[in-house]
């Protein structure tokens, strides 16, 4: 059974190019940008079961109580790793989504789950298949794993569809994790979290996405406050203390966030225009406009993808992620997080690339 993530291990290995449309999360802030003083950071400071300010800025960011919020220093990854490890038990069944991000799964056979697959078909523009859903649920279901915004189609799961989700969880007693770092990428129009529907939610986010703060590693997870108790004391055998200057400065970055969404929102807007202008001149790919988040997930109507990703690296010194990594070999992601002008250099390749493919 695979209990790596090979998505990890080739983003982190993968040859790093100038026009770069594999970036998911919007380009790095550069450290400058957070007017950090030398007073904003100590070394050392009270941070037991989570630094007091930052629980609260977290809290006051997801509008939910405090005593639900757990801080996480290793990002969404390692939020969905505290949450899954604390809502199973060694051969549970979990149900997930299919396609999702390929490290969930990798996560959920890491802790020796029974793994079942439930539909988001790309010809439904990637829906939660609730009949499916209801159809692989059973007595023994334990956790339902979701990504909202979808990774990697951006889809949005709507409130009502993720209460009945929720309800087909409670029915059978189980809970609904669903990762949501995509979803502040909607900003001031993105719903409310689901961790607000009700206590058999856990909602996963972090900052890395959607502002350009992937440094700071500031996770969190949302969940109803006995379970998050249980998640802060078994973080003490994965992570026990967070580097207190990242949790500092999370604080910072909080208090800023607005200045870092109008940065966001311009990168975004523009090259979302770029690529549905590219999109509509191109017949070799199949893509809906893109409307929201940070990726889109076309499919490719000819050649094949991993020919495709050769010659941009290769030849045209650009990237996107191949599909296989999203159970979809004939698809692949692009992330619209570049500089502007570097990501529609980047569009341009890739229709020069597409047009060598045979």
């Amino acid at each position: 059974m695979n209990t790596q993530s090979t998505y990890m291990h080739w983003a982190k290995t993968r040859a790093k190019v100038k026009y770069d449309l594999a970036l998911s999360g919007i380009l790095n802030l550069p450290f400058a940008e957070l007017e950090a003083t030398i007073s904003d950071i100590d070394l050392n400071g009270d941070n037991s079961y989570g630094y007091g300010p930052l629980v609260d800025a977290l809290a006051a960011h997801a509008d939910m109580p405090r005593e639900g919020v757990v801080t996480i220093s290793g990002g969404t990854s390692m939020a969905n790793h505290l949450a899954m490890a604390a809502a199973i038990e060694h051969g549970e069944e979990v149900l997930i989504e299919q396609p999702t991000y390929e490290p969930l799964l990798a996560l959920a056979q890491y802790f020796g789950a029974d793994v079942k697959r439930f539909a988001r078909l790309a010809e439904d523009n990637y829906r939660v298949d609730l009949e499916d859903l209801t159809s692989q649920v059973t007595s023994r279901t334990r956790l339902i794993v979701l990504t909202n915004l979808h990774n990697p189609s951006s889809a949005l799961v709507d409130e009502d569809t993720l209460r009945r989700v929720g309800e087909i969880a409670q029915s059978v007693g189980a809970r609904v994790l669903v990762d949501e770092v995509y979803l502040d990428a909607m900003f001031e129009a993105a719903p409310r979290s689901s961790a607000s529907l009700g206590p058999q939610f856990i909602a996963t986010s972090s900052l890395t996405k959607g502002y350009g703060l992937s440094g700071l590693r500031c996770g969190w997870i949302l969940a109803e406050p006995e379970l998050a108790q249980r998640m802060r004391l078994l973080h003490d055998i994965f992570g026990a203390l967070a580097p207190h200057p990242a949790e500092r400065l999370s604080v910072l970055a909080l208090r800023k966030l607005p200045k870092f969404i109008a940065r966001a929102k311009t990168i975004l807007e523009t090259n979302r225009a770029v690529l549905n202008d590219f999109y509509d001149s191109r017949e070799d790919l199949e893509a809906p406009r893109s409307r929201i988040g940070t990726t889109s997930f076309p499919r490719l109507l000819k050649g094949t993808v991993d020919n495709l990703y050769t010659l941009l690296t290769e030849k045209y010194d650009s990237a996107i992620v191949p599909g296989k990594f999203f159970e979809s070999p004939q698809r692949f992601r692009i992330g619209m997080c570049a500089e502007p002008a570097d990501f529609a250099a980047g569009v341009e390749r890739l229709g020069r690339a597409l047009d060598q493919l045979s």
